[in-house]
């Protein structure tokens, strides 16, 4: 009864004031009309209502993009905006996260030029007039060519203040900060922690681990944000860098086949400079924020904390053994700049020699070179076991040098200068000041020292850390430098491509046909191809000069002239159609050309069919995706059709529909790969198009059919083949590698008055041997007969019976 009158009494207060508060709304509710009562009424129902529609509206939404997501991820598509960005889907979780890709403007790339091609004549890299082509190279280390060139990415790493990555460091900072005046507060409170023990105080002690559990769990929360936020930074870098690197890797320009068969910059290993390196580096980059800011600002703090406790003599003393440690590291340091980018480059080229035996198996397989391979792989394996040993033979002694002096030396003389306020009071600063005040008390002096001394010897072992991630840096530092010179080695080639930036290097002259003396002229939007005067030549890596295959050659073919490209085996057929796509330059003369893939533009179908990732779909529609399938209006109905009249038509049924993945290049057979290119073909109908050697894995019967189907689309056929069959097909025959020295060509038109008495000769010909058969057949049964003798008496030797047997019935053959 106790109880409940206790909580009657106690809920009273509660009742009393919610029976006010409903006298308080019943009457101001009285005081209105009944109209504003009204108007209130319909607000309240239409916000609900309306609040209702907009989150039913969000909500349909969002699941709208989830399945839209979902359906261009399984297409392995995405969406174009009208600014020329992109969106795409990546997995996430159980659903899709959506990404939007910005294109990077040319005017940026214009604006980094200078810094990759031009460098300052300071940085060490060129002369600032001219520039070094390649670069003159230079010792991956701390110097001012690491400065330039660490700069320069960093332009593009952080483009503007107001961008992400600026955000993610200032929040990265802040709690570098935090955890350096953490650091200063758990000094204070160990000491005092280790004071009250030495006293017996048990209140302040208790209380002391209370403040102390709670500190450190802030402090463990602030340590591990500082790793998230590091992380952070190092994707973020890396998604600058790698979107750039592709802008300007993958365009328009074909950079992607010239930065590896045209300029030797940086060889084949392209894949592992985007990949590997730039990983490193981005890694390497981010973390210097932390090692090298976050000690700095440490050391600071730390001195001047350390300053007041024991005065100028100790100061002098710290900076003293910071100067002579640095300076020990950094002359028995060994150049761990140097080592990382020779080691990435070794990286590199074991890891190409697996890159080339995977894209070659088949090859290597049917040759059965798999020891010899393997010794290759041995070979380039031992080599970079080696030298990662004679990497790690150098550390032993700087490890050995660095961990005693940073660890053990600087311990010691640690508690050599927390002594000084005992032992030398006079010059050991606000610690020597409490020791000189009240000598007189003798338990409370010893406490007053066991405090200083904690709290001294928390921030000495604090100082000792960040004077070590100091030295550390240095090590750090170096293994950037070498990170940062692979990196910016990739960029400069890029850009000296995408510009055509060669030039012949100083007291040398400029082969003939190279890349500094390219004088040609390609124009895009003629309706036809046409090529006047120019040089057929295979270029060679700058700065080699090329090697001539014709001299000068000009045609020009309008549109339904269809042209056969014909000549002998290595005499540049393949190479007319390499100049006209822009991927060989275009030496001398002019080139005039169709401007893009579509319906007046112009297709190149190369030697070797490419099939690439993705679904059935994909393959027919290469180079577009299924967004601009759609576009342009096309559905499978119609590429069902493209696939029968490519003679491919059973193969959806065949491999499971149109959004079927497969390693593709696998799957179909040598003719089918042809038929697809051929496919590719009739689904973007374009006015002109280069076939090269296109049919060879195909039937003569199937490959006209081919090409009639090709010229009911309206598209001129430009064929670079041998066979003498695909005449019929075409309207004019140049013929390539005539003349004694391989250079000459010959420009005819097919069944021309020349032409007819040719094949009349050759039909000819042919009669006067048909003649001759007979008498052919009645020496072939001699010939016969005489080989059925034995020359050992003249007798003829028996049929043998398993012949006998062959020739039988088969019935008479018992089972």
């Amino acid at each position: 009864m106790a109880s409940q009158s206790t909580l009657r009494h106690s809920a009273d207060p509660i009742a009393n004031l919610y029976q006010q508060y409903m006298k308080l709304f019943r009457d101001r509710l009285k005081g209105t009309s009944r109209s504003t009562r009204l108007v209130g009424t319909l607000v309240l129902a239409l916000s609900i209502i309306v609040s209702g529609a907009g989150g039913r509206r969000w909500w349909n939404k969002q699941k709208a993009e989830k399945e839209q997501g979902r359906r261009l991820l399984r297409r392995n598509s995405g969406l174009k905006n009208k600014d020329g960005s992109r969106i795409i889907f990546v997995p996430y979780k159980d659903s899709t996260s959506k990404v939007t890709i910005h294109p990077t403007k040319s005017l940026t790339f214009d604006a980094h030029r200078r810094l990759f091609l031009n460098p300052p004549r300071a940085s060490g890299l060129s002369d600032g007039v001219t520039p070094q082509i390649p670069p003159p190279q230079t010792k991956p280390g701390l110097n001012l060519a690491f400065l330039h060139q660490f700069l320069s990415l960093l332009s593009i790493m952080i483009p503007r203040w107001t961008s992400k990555e600026t955000g993610l460091l200032l929040s990265h900072g802040m709690f570098l900060m935090l955890r350096t005046y953490l650091s200063l507060v758990v000094a204070r409170l160990d000491g005092e922690i280790v004071r009250d023990l030495v006293a017996g105080n048990g209140k302040s002690f208790v209380w002391g681990i209370i403040k102390w559990c709670g500190i450190g769990s802030f402090a463990s929360y602030t340590n591990a944000m500082i790793k998230f936020l590091q992380s952070k930074v190092s994707i973020a870098f890396r998604t600058r860098l790698t979107r750039y690197i592709h802008d300007l890797y993958l365009n328009d320009s074909l950079n992607y086949y010239k930065l590896s068969n045209l300029d030797g910059g940086i060889g084949q290993g392209a894949d592992q400079f985007i990949t590997q390196d730039l990983t490193h580096f981005c890694a390497s980059a981010a973390s210097l924020y932390s090692s090298l800011g976050k000690p700095f600002v440490d050391l600071l703090v730390f001195n001047y904390q350390l300053y007041r406790s024991l005065g100028p003599l100790a100061l002098t003393g710290l900076m003293s053994n910071y100067f002579l440690t640095a300076t020990i590291l950094r002359k028995l340091s060994p150049p761990f700049g140097k080592l990382k980018a020779v080691e990435g480059r070794k990286e590199g080229d074991f890891r190409g020699l697996h890159a080339r035996l995977i894209a070659n198996a088949e090859e290597v397989a049917f040759y059965g070179g798999a020891s010899m391979e393997k010794n290759f792989l041995d070979r380039e394996f031992k080599g970079l076991k080696r030298f990662m040993e004679d990497i790690y033979t150098l550390k032993i002694r700087y490890n050995i040098l660095e961990d005693f002096v940073l660890k053990y030396s600087w311990s010691a003389y640690g508690y050599l200068l927390s002594s000084l306020p005992v032992f030398l009071p006079a010059w050991g600063g606000l610690g020597g000041i409490q020791e000189l005040a009240d000598p007189s008390v003798t338990g409370g002096r010893e406490r007053d020292r066991m405090k200083s001394f904690i709290t001294n010897k928390r921030l000495m072992l604090s100082l000792a850390d960040a004077g070590g991630r100091m030295m550390y840096s240095i090590k750090d530092l170096s293994e950037l430098a070498g990170y940062t010179s692979r990196v910016y080695t990739l960029i400069s080639t890029l850009h000296r491509v995408h510009a055509n930036a060669y030039f012949p290097q100083r007291g040398t002259h400029a082969e003939l046909f190279s890349l500094s003396d390219v004088q040609g002229t390609i124009q895009k939007g003629f309706d036809g191809v046409r090529l006047e005067n120019v040089p057929i030549a295979a270029p060679s890596i700058f700065p080699h000069g090329g090697e001539e295959l014709i001299d000068s050659l000009s045609m020009i073919v309008h549109s339904g002239e269809h042209l056969l490209i014909s000549g002998p085996n290595g005499v540049g057929k393949s190479a007319v159609a390499r100049i006209v796509a822009g991927l060989w330059p275009v030496y001398r003369g002019l080139v005039s050309r169709p401007r893009t893939v579509g319906t007046d533009g112009i297709m190149f179908l190369p030697q070797r069919p490419y099939l690439s990732v993705g679904t059935l779909r994909d393959q027919v529609i290469y180079p577009d995706g299924e967004i601009e399938m759609r576009d342009r209006g096309r559905r499978d109905i119609e590429l069902k059709r493209i696939l029968e009249e490519a003679r491919l038509g059973y193969l959806p049924d065949r491999e499971g529909g149109w959004d079927t993945r497969k390693e593709w290049k696998d799957v179909l057979s040598g003719g089918e790969k042809q038929r697809m290119a051929i496919a590719r073909l009739l689904y973007h109908e374009p006015r002109y198009a280069f076939i090269d050697e296109g049919t060879s894995a195909v039937s003569s019967d199937v490959e006209g059919l081919l090409y009639e189907n090709c010229k009911e689309k309206g598209i001129t056929l430009i064929t670079i083949s041998t066979r003498a069959s695909l005449k019929k097909y075409h309207t004019f025959n140049l013929t390539l590698g005539m003349g004694d020295d391989g250079t000459e060509w010959e420009w005819e038109r097919i069944g021309t008055e020349k032409e007819k008495m040719g094949v009349e000769r050759e039909l000819h010909e042919l009669r006067e041997r048909l003649a001759k058969v007979k008498d052919w057949e009645s020496r072939q049964a001699e010939i016969n007969e005489e080989l059925a003798k034995v020359w050992v008496g003249g007798e003829v030797l028996e049929s043998p019976t398993y012949t006998e047997q062959n020739t039988a019935d088969p019935n008479d053959i018992p089972s």
